[in-house]
């Protein structure tokens, strides 16, 4: 048996069995050490910790209940020490009380007491494989800098530079906007942009949103009223375009403004003037109207449910803003984005996310668009013990939308025993003749595909590989791009999505290689 207080050195991963009942150690030793990995025991939670120190394990399996310091206490001692060590507590008490504390105290996961053989193969495999998925996610730098999106529109692709040309056109002068795109875009914040940067930022900037007010209170909160114009009116009201004067406002969501108070509007607009609900006199306003909106105005004229002549004053310049899923290569820094800001909240502690959970965010088709991305970007961090977002912390129905499913074992990256039979579907991580983009193009094909595995695949390399020194990689991707390409009608967009690629890649892809598309 090793020494406890020594973790040998060793490439291996090394995992550490810290409990007082040296028959648990001993069978879990049996177990673990079948597929090869080092394992090293310590019999009090005082040793553990020593052996932590000096040279931190890849994995721990920790008993709950030990005499001396109890399981919990070392965890905390443990954690403290080393944020990012996984652990995975032991216990033959599995009530709520239990998985609660262990989550808690940030244990990967807890196991119950008597052990099946292949649940701890299959826990230690799942750690061993996040906790790879942590180191490949340490070189992670920021992609921004600190005067990066202070505006809070985050992208640099070329339908956003589109954007921010029209912002940088508009705020020169008072000229009304229309802004339009898809629900959770951030038509709210191009609105704040163009006012921040207009002779008008001293001045208030209000926003409202004209689908949340009913019919029969917007005109009082738009244009106020007088003391007694109405039932409850039991005291002068100044509206909104009053308090705005000299400022901005945002109309947000005006398709769903009823028509008697699209008349009201238009007139502030042709003679920027306001009258109080119930009120004989008009009142001067000099206020600039941003306008917004998720629905087909075009339609909504011809319907005659939406004024003519009120969409002519608003649609003097319009902003469309692109769906998230038409700008994939921009969801990599509104993650960044989203993450620096949960960490100033002081609502998160997480900072990075893993090469394969980015991977899956990159590919999903967000109908919600930025705002989705950031709910599930908060819902993610939340259930990360760590500092990283992985596969498993995504919500279930991001990562099914895009075929994803939980990372293969660390050991499959291995050839198996002959005891072991390695499933079809399990691409090596580590294998040493597939590249990120390789294997993310041979995943996404797979999908594409069910009946070339990835197995078949990785059979060809070898046996392309046996023959001499080839270009493999450099056929294998271009033969994907190829094949995606066509599949997808000449798409570049769609082709970038399947492939897990952002749009630029291809393009530089198509270039090198001449293709034609």
């Amino acid at each position: 048996m090793p020494d406890p207080a020594i973790v040998p050195s060793t490439n291996e991963p090394v995992i550490l069995i810290i409990d007082d009942d040296a028959e648990i150690r001993y069978s879990l030793t049996r177990v673990l050490s079948s597929r090869k990995w080092r394992v090293v025991e310590a019999p009090s939670g005082e040793q553990g910790i020593s052996i932590v120190k000096n040279d931190p394990p890849d994995l721990i399996f920790l008993d709950l209940r030990m005499g001396g310091m109890s399981g919990i206490e070392t965890l905390q001692h443990i954690r403290s020490a080393n944020p990012k060590q996984m652990v995975v507590l032991m216990t033959a008490f599995g009530t709520a009380q239990t998985a609660i504390e262990a989550m808690k105290y940030g244990a990967f996961d807890y196991i119950m007491k008597p052990f099946d053989s292949q649940k701890v193969l299959t826990i230690a495999e799942t750690a061993l494989q996040a906790r790879a998925d942590i180191r490949a996610a340490s070189g992670y730098k920021s992609v921004l800098n600190s005067e990066d999106y202070k505006e809070g529109i985050v992208g640099s692709s070329l339908v956003m530079q589109d954007v921010f040309k029209v912002i940088g056109q508009v705020t020169a002068s008072d000229v009304t906007v229309m802004i339009t795109g898809e629900s959770g875009t951030g038509k709210e914040l191009v609105a704040r942009s163009i006012w921040k940067h207009s002779h008008r930022s001293s001045k208030p900037f209000i926003a409202v949103n004209c689908a949340a007010i009913p019919d029969n209170l917007i005109e009082s909160e738009l244009f106020g009223h007088e003391k007694g114009s109405f039932t409850g009116a039991t005291a002068q009201r100044i509206g909104k375009f009053e308090l705005c004067d000299g400022g901005t406002i945002f109309l947000d969501e005006i398709g769903d403004m009823a028509l008697a108070t699209q008349t009201k509007i238009l007139r502030v607009l042709q003679q920027g003037e306001v009258q109080r609900v119930g009120g004989v006199d008009t009142i001067a306003v000099d206020v600039r109207i941003l306008a917004a909106t998720n629905k087909d105005l075009e339609e909504m004229v011809k319907a005659k449910t939406f004024r003519e002549d009120l969409y002519y004053r608003l649609n003097v310049v319009r902003i469309r803003m692109p769906a998230l899923r038409d700008r994939s290569e921009d969801i990599p820094p509104i993650v960044d984005f989203s993450l620096q800001n949960l960490v100033k909240q002081k609502k998160a502690r997480v900072s990075k996310v893993s090469p394969e959970a980015m991977a899956v965010l990159v590919r999903y088709r967000w109908p919600g668009n930025v705002r989705e991305l950031e709910n599930v970007i908060y819902r993610s961090a939340v259930l990360a013990q760590g500092d990283t977002i992985l596969l498993k912390h995504l919500p279930t129905e991001v990562r099914e939308a895009v075929g994803a499913v939980s990372p293969p074992p660390l050991a499959m990256a291995v050839p198996p025993s002959s005891n072991d039979v390695a499933p079809k579907e399990a691409l090596p991580n580590s294998s040493p003749v597939v590249t990120d983009h390789v294997q993310a193009a041979a995943v996404t094909h797979t999908v594409a595909e069910p009946a070339l595995t990835v197995s078949r695949a990785l059979d060809f390399l070898q046996a392309e590989l046996s023959r001499g020194p080839t270009p493999i990689l450099e056929r294998l991707e271009r033969e994907m791009i190829e094949r995606v390409l066509v599949s997808e009608g000449g798409n570049q967009l769609r082709a970038a999505e399947k492939l897990g690629i952002t749009r630029a890649t291809l393009r530089k892809r198509i270039d090198e290689w001449g293709l034609k598309v």
